[in-house]
Protein backbone atom coordinates (compact mmCIF):
# COMPACT_ATOMS: atom_id res chain seq x y z
CA UNK A 1 0.00 0.00 0.00
CA UNK A 2 1.24 3.32 -1.07
CA UNK A 3 2.09 6.28 2.14
CA UNK A 4 -0.13 8.91 1.94
CA UNK A 5 2.68 11.03 2.88
CA UNK A 6 4.92 10.13 -0.29
CA UNK A 7 5.04 11.10 -3.72
CA UNK A 8 7.28 9.87 -6.87
CA UNK A 9 8.30 13.17 -8.44
CA UNK A 10 10.66 11.53 -10.89
CA UNK A 11 7.94 9.24 -12.21
CA UNK A 12 5.27 11.88 -12.47
CA UNK A 13 4.74 13.02 -16.50
CA UNK A 14 5.45 16.65 -16.86
CA UNK A 15 2.17 18.84 -16.85
CA UNK A 16 4.23 20.81 -19.25
CA UNK A 17 6.48 20.31 -22.33
CA UNK A 18 7.55 22.65 -24.80
CA UNK A 19 10.90 22.81 -26.90
CA UNK A 20 12.36 24.88 -24.13
CA UNK A 21 11.94 22.90 -21.05
CA UNK A 22 9.23 20.91 -19.35
CA UNK A 23 7.64 21.61 -15.69
CA UNK A 24 6.09 18.99 -13.38
CA UNK A 25 4.24 20.57 -10.22
CA UNK A 26 2.77 18.24 -7.31
CA UNK A 27 0.18 20.39 -5.35
CA UNK A 28 -2.76 19.26 -3.23
CA UNK A 29 -4.92 18.19 -6.36
CA UNK A 30 -2.01 15.22 -6.88
CA UNK A 31 -0.98 14.79 -3.17
CA UNK A 32 -4.22 15.60 -1.06
CA UNK A 33 -2.29 15.68 2.43
CA UNK A 34 -0.15 18.89 0.93
CA UNK A 35 -1.33 21.83 3.03
CA UNK A 36 0.47 24.96 3.19
CA UNK A 37 3.39 24.22 0.84
CA UNK A 38 3.61 22.89 -2.62
CA UNK A 39 6.61 21.84 -4.97
CA UNK A 40 7.42 21.99 -8.40
CA UNK A 41 10.20 20.10 -10.53
CA UNK A 42 11.62 22.50 -13.43
CA UNK A 43 14.21 21.78 -16.18
CA UNK A 44 15.16 23.96 -18.65
CA UNK A 45 17.00 22.84 -21.83
CA UNK A 46 20.17 25.02 -23.62
CA UNK A 47 18.22 28.50 -24.09
CA UNK A 48 14.65 27.48 -22.21
CA UNK A 49 13.37 30.62 -20.51
CA UNK A 50 10.73 30.15 -18.04
CA UNK A 51 8.53 33.11 -19.17
CA UNK A 52 8.72 36.31 -16.90
CA UNK A 53 5.39 35.83 -14.75
CA UNK A 54 4.15 35.69 -10.72
CA UNK A 55 2.48 33.84 -8.44
CA UNK A 56 -0.66 36.13 -6.99
CA UNK A 57 -1.25 33.36 -3.58
CA UNK A 58 2.44 32.32 -3.07
CA UNK A 59 5.87 32.91 -2.02
CA UNK A 60 8.14 30.78 -4.07
CA UNK A 61 11.93 29.34 -2.80
CA UNK A 62 13.55 27.72 -5.19
CA UNK A 63 17.37 25.78 -5.43
CA UNK A 64 19.39 24.82 -7.85
CA UNK A 65 19.84 20.75 -8.80
CA UNK A 66 22.07 21.53 -11.70
CA UNK A 67 23.41 24.11 -14.71
CA UNK A 68 23.56 27.90 -14.92
CA UNK A 69 20.29 30.11 -14.86
CA UNK A 70 19.91 34.09 -14.88
CA UNK A 71 16.88 35.19 -12.68
CA UNK A 72 15.19 38.56 -12.66
CA UNK A 73 12.58 39.94 -10.40
CA UNK A 74 10.82 42.97 -11.12
CA UNK A 75 8.86 43.85 -7.80
CA UNK A 76 7.68 47.28 -6.09
CA UNK A 77 9.18 50.68 -6.15
CA UNK A 78 10.43 49.62 -9.85
CA UNK A 79 13.06 47.48 -8.34
CA UNK A 80 14.28 44.91 -10.21
CA UNK A 81 17.34 42.47 -9.34
CA UNK A 82 19.36 40.68 -11.81
CA UNK A 83 21.58 37.65 -10.46
CA UNK A 84 23.32 34.27 -11.56
CA UNK A 85 22.73 31.42 -9.68
CA UNK A 86 24.49 27.45 -9.97
CA UNK A 87 24.16 24.63 -8.28
CA UNK A 88 23.27 24.61 -4.68
CA UNK A 89 22.28 28.49 -4.65
CA UNK A 90 18.86 29.66 -3.83
CA UNK A 91 16.57 31.97 -4.66
CA UNK A 92 13.73 33.64 -3.18
CA UNK A 93 10.55 35.56 -4.37
CA UNK A 94 8.01 37.22 -2.49
CA UNK A 95 4.17 36.84 -3.70
CA UNK A 96 2.95 38.71 -6.81
CA UNK A 97 6.93 39.94 -7.87
CA UNK A 98 7.36 39.51 -11.69
CA UNK A 99 10.38 37.10 -12.35
CA UNK A 100 11.78 34.72 -14.71
CA UNK A 101 14.31 32.11 -15.40
CA UNK A 102 16.77 31.56 -18.32
CA UNK A 103 19.17 28.37 -19.19
CA UNK A 104 22.91 30.52 -19.62
CA UNK A 105 24.54 27.27 -19.58
CA UNK A 106 25.59 24.02 -21.47
CA UNK A 107 23.56 21.17 -20.98
CA UNK A 108 19.88 21.21 -19.04
CA UNK A 109 19.03 23.01 -16.21
CA UNK A 110 17.16 22.02 -13.14
CA UNK A 111 15.45 23.34 -10.52
CA UNK A 112 12.89 22.60 -8.01
CA UNK A 113 10.51 25.02 -6.54
CA UNK A 114 8.79 25.18 -3.86
CA UNK A 115 5.25 27.07 -2.58
CA UNK A 116 3.55 28.47 0.64
CA UNK A 117 0.74 27.41 -0.62
CA UNK A 118 -0.70 23.78 -1.98
CA UNK A 119 -2.46 25.10 -5.14
CA UNK A 120 0.05 27.88 -6.16
CA UNK A 121 -1.37 30.69 -9.19
CA UNK A 122 0.77 31.99 -11.60
CA UNK A 123 0.21 34.67 -14.18
CA UNK A 124 2.62 34.85 -17.24
CA UNK A 125 3.61 37.69 -19.04
CA UNK A 126 2.54 36.37 -22.28
CA UNK A 127 -0.99 35.34 -21.39
CA UNK A 128 -1.93 38.58 -19.72
CA UNK A 129 -0.74 40.86 -22.60
CA UNK A 130 -2.89 38.32 -25.05
CA UNK A 131 -5.72 39.78 -23.33
CA UNK A 132 -4.84 43.17 -24.02
CA UNK A 133 -5.75 44.65 -27.60
CA UNK A 134 -3.26 46.33 -30.28
CA UNK A 135 -4.60 49.93 -29.10
CA UNK A 136 -4.26 49.20 -25.33
CA UNK A 137 -0.72 47.73 -25.48
CA UNK A 138 0.47 50.53 -27.95
CA UNK A 139 -1.24 53.03 -25.55
CA UNK A 140 1.05 51.97 -23.07
CA UNK A 141 4.31 53.05 -24.65
CA UNK A 142 3.37 55.64 -26.75
CA UNK A 143 3.58 53.69 -30.04
CA UNK A 144 1.29 53.07 -32.67
CA UNK A 145 -0.90 49.42 -32.51
CA UNK A 146 0.54 48.06 -35.72
CA UNK A 147 3.74 47.47 -33.83
CA UNK A 148 1.89 44.91 -31.79
CA UNK A 149 -0.31 43.61 -34.91
CA UNK A 150 2.93 41.56 -35.96
CA UNK A 151 3.28 40.01 -32.28
CA UNK A 152 1.31 36.48 -32.20
CA UNK A 153 -0.75 36.49 -29.03
CA UNK A 154 -3.34 34.67 -26.89
CA UNK A 155 -4.87 34.45 -23.67
CA UNK A 156 -2.64 31.46 -22.91
CA UNK A 157 0.41 31.40 -21.30
CA UNK A 158 3.42 30.04 -23.05
CA UNK A 159 5.21 29.07 -19.56
CA UNK A 160 8.55 28.08 -21.54
CA UNK A 161 10.19 29.49 -24.30
CA UNK A 162 13.25 29.28 -26.03
CA UNK A 163 15.78 31.87 -27.12
CA UNK A 164 17.09 32.32 -30.63
CA UNK A 165 20.59 32.90 -29.50
CA UNK A 166 22.29 33.10 -25.91
CA UNK A 167 22.56 36.81 -25.73
CA UNK A 168 24.59 38.47 -22.95
CA UNK A 169 25.16 38.81 -19.24
CA UNK A 170 24.62 41.50 -17.55
CA UNK A 171 27.96 42.01 -15.28
CA UNK A 172 26.01 43.27 -12.00
CA UNK A 173 24.21 39.68 -12.12
CA UNK A 174 27.74 38.56 -10.77
CA UNK A 175 26.86 40.75 -7.94
CA UNK A 176 25.82 39.77 -4.43
CA UNK A 177 22.20 40.19 -3.95
CA UNK A 178 19.29 40.06 -1.45
CA UNK A 179 17.28 37.51 -2.95
CA UNK A 180 20.18 35.41 -4.18
CA UNK A 181 21.69 32.32 -1.01
CA UNK A 182 24.22 30.41 -1.86
CA UNK A 183 23.55 28.09 0.86
CA UNK A 184 25.62 25.65 0.16
CA UNK A 185 28.52 27.74 0.71
CA UNK A 186 27.66 28.65 4.13
CA UNK A 187 29.05 26.98 7.38
CA UNK A 188 26.68 24.78 8.57
CA UNK A 189 24.31 24.87 11.62
CA UNK A 190 24.97 21.31 13.07
CA UNK A 191 27.88 18.98 11.90
CA UNK A 192 28.33 15.27 13.61
CA UNK A 193 29.55 12.23 12.90
CA UNK A 194 25.75 11.38 11.83
CA UNK A 195 25.62 14.01 9.40
CA UNK A 196 25.19 17.74 8.94
CA UNK A 197 22.56 20.79 8.08
CA UNK A 198 23.28 23.79 6.63
CA UNK A 199 19.84 26.51 7.00
CA UNK A 200 18.61 28.92 4.89
CA UNK A 201 15.78 30.71 7.21
CA UNK A 202 14.99 34.07 8.73
CA UNK A 203 18.22 34.69 10.42
CA UNK A 204 20.24 33.36 8.00
CA UNK A 205 18.62 35.04 4.98
CA UNK A 206 16.46 38.32 5.96
CA UNK A 207 14.44 38.34 2.78
CA UNK A 208 12.81 35.31 3.79
CA UNK A 209 8.84 35.24 4.81
CA UNK A 210 7.10 32.88 5.87
CA UNK A 211 9.31 30.00 4.27
CA UNK A 212 12.39 28.06 4.89
CA UNK A 213 14.95 25.41 4.07
CA UNK A 214 17.20 22.91 5.47
CA UNK A 215 19.72 21.10 3.49
CA UNK A 216 20.10 17.97 5.47
CA UNK A 217 22.80 15.39 5.06
CA UNK A 218 22.91 12.08 6.76
CA UNK A 219 25.82 9.81 6.42
CA UNK A 220 25.71 5.91 6.37
CA UNK A 221 25.75 6.06 10.15
CA UNK A 222 23.31 8.47 10.93
CA UNK A 223 20.03 9.32 12.05
CA UNK A 224 17.60 12.30 12.80
CA UNK A 225 16.49 11.28 16.01
CA UNK A 226 12.31 10.96 16.55
CA UNK A 227 11.09 14.33 17.08
CA UNK A 228 8.12 17.28 15.52
CA UNK A 229 7.80 20.75 14.67
CA UNK A 230 5.35 22.44 16.90
CA UNK A 231 4.46 25.56 14.50
CA UNK A 232 5.33 23.90 11.07
CA UNK A 233 4.45 21.28 8.44
CA UNK A 234 7.66 19.75 6.97
CA UNK A 235 7.84 19.08 2.74
CA UNK A 236 11.13 17.37 1.69
CA UNK A 237 13.37 16.53 -1.54
CA UNK A 238 15.35 13.37 -1.76
CA UNK A 239 17.84 14.75 -3.72
CA UNK A 240 20.49 11.95 -3.08
CA UNK A 241 20.58 8.54 -1.57
CA UNK A 242 17.75 5.81 0.52
CA UNK A 243 15.91 6.83 3.69
CA UNK A 244 13.31 4.95 5.43
CA UNK A 245 10.61 7.15 7.93
CA UNK A 246 7.93 6.97 10.18
CA UNK A 247 5.06 9.02 11.32
CA UNK A 248 2.37 8.80 13.85
CA UNK A 249 -0.98 10.12 13.02
CA UNK A 250 -3.18 11.94 15.48
CA UNK A 251 -5.61 9.29 15.18
CA UNK A 252 -2.77 6.53 15.69
CA UNK A 253 -1.92 5.55 12.74
CA UNK A 254 1.83 4.54 11.39
CA UNK A 255 3.42 4.70 8.73
CA UNK A 256 6.75 3.70 7.85
CA UNK A 257 7.95 3.90 4.00
CA UNK A 258 11.50 4.12 2.42
CA UNK A 259 12.48 7.06 0.57
CA UNK A 260 14.93 7.32 -2.42
CA UNK A 261 15.83 9.56 -5.47
CA UNK A 262 13.43 12.07 -6.40
CA UNK A 263 10.70 11.22 -3.98
CA UNK A 264 9.28 13.86 -1.48
CA UNK A 265 7.29 13.38 0.85
CA UNK A 266 5.23 15.74 3.18
CA UNK A 267 4.90 16.02 7.14
CA UNK A 268 2.01 17.83 9.08
CA UNK A 269 2.16 20.06 11.77
CA UNK A 270 3.01 18.65 14.76
CA UNK A 271 3.33 15.10 13.53
CA UNK A 272 6.02 12.97 15.19
CA UNK A 273 8.47 11.63 13.25
CA UNK A 274 12.34 10.16 12.16
CA UNK A 275 14.71 9.31 9.29
CA UNK A 276 17.31 7.40 8.83
CA UNK A 277 19.48 6.25 6.59
CA UNK A 278 19.70 3.34 4.90
CA UNK A 279 21.90 2.67 2.17
CA UNK A 280 25.80 2.99 1.71
CA UNK A 281 26.22 6.43 0.82
CA UNK A 282 25.08 9.74 2.40
CA UNK A 283 22.09 10.79 1.58
CA UNK A 284 20.81 14.43 1.33
CA UNK A 285 17.34 15.84 1.76
CA UNK A 286 16.14 19.68 1.13
CA UNK A 287 13.59 20.17 3.53
CA UNK A 288 11.08 23.08 3.59
CA UNK A 289 8.96 24.51 6.15
CA UNK A 290 5.70 26.81 6.07
CA UNK A 291 7.62 29.38 8.65
CA UNK A 292 10.66 31.57 8.28
CA UNK A 293 12.21 29.71 11.55
CA UNK A 294 11.09 26.16 12.09
CA UNK A 295 11.43 25.30 15.95
CA UNK A 296 11.01 21.32 16.65
CA UNK A 297 11.41 18.96 19.65
CA UNK A 298 13.28 15.53 19.61
CA UNK A 299 12.95 12.99 22.17
CA UNK A 300 17.20 12.89 23.35
CA UNK A 301 16.62 15.96 25.39
CA UNK A 302 12.83 16.07 26.00
CA UNK A 303 12.05 12.52 27.23
CA UNK A 304 14.76 13.55 29.85
CA UNK A 305 12.67 16.47 31.05
CA UNK A 306 10.49 14.08 33.51
CA UNK A 307 11.41 12.06 36.24
CA UNK A 308 12.25 8.05 35.73
CA UNK A 309 8.90 7.79 37.70
CA UNK A 310 6.42 9.72 35.42
CA UNK A 311 8.21 8.10 32.83
CA UNK A 312 7.98 4.47 34.26
CA UNK A 313 3.93 5.42 34.62
CA UNK A 314 4.12 6.79 30.85
CA UNK A 315 5.41 3.21 29.89
CA UNK A 316 3.57 0.90 32.24
CA UNK A 317 7.47 -0.03 33.35
CA UNK A 318 9.67 0.18 36.51
CA UNK A 319 11.33 3.48 36.84
CA UNK A 320 14.92 2.05 37.00
CA UNK A 321 14.59 0.91 33.56
CA UNK A 322 15.04 5.01 32.77
CA UNK A 323 18.16 5.32 34.98
CA UNK A 324 20.62 4.29 32.16
CA UNK A 325 18.79 7.61 29.95
CA UNK A 326 21.64 10.56 29.18
CA UNK A 327 20.54 13.79 29.94
CA UNK A 328 20.91 16.67 27.69
CA UNK A 329 19.67 20.09 27.69
CA UNK A 330 19.17 20.57 24.32
CA UNK A 331 18.50 17.89 21.68
CA UNK A 332 21.20 16.21 19.48
CA UNK A 333 19.12 16.76 16.02
CA UNK A 334 21.66 14.01 14.17
CA UNK A 335 23.03 11.06 15.59
CA UNK A 336 25.15 8.51 15.12
CA UNK A 337 23.52 4.86 14.56
CA UNK A 338 25.25 2.40 17.86
CA UNK A 339 22.84 0.03 16.21
CA UNK A 340 22.62 -2.19 12.77
CA UNK A 341 19.91 -0.49 11.02
CA UNK A 342 17.60 -3.32 10.68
Amino acid sequence: MESPHVFHLKSLKPQAVTNGGTRAFVDSTLFPILKGLSLYRLILKENGVREPHWHPNANELSYCIKGDALVTIFGNGSKRNTFTISEGDMFYVPSGYLHHIENIGKGEFELILTFTNERPEDFGLSGFAGCMTDTVLGNTWGLKDKVFSKIKRTSEDILIGKKKSKGKIPEHANFINDYKFSVEETFPHLATEGGSAIVARKDTWAVLDNISMYSLRITDKGMREPHWHPETAELGYVHKGNARMTVRSANGDVDTYTLKSGDMYFIPRGYPHHIENIGKTEMHFLIFFDQPIPGDIGFSASVRAYSNEVLGATFNTAASNFKTLPEYDEDLLLVTQVNKTR
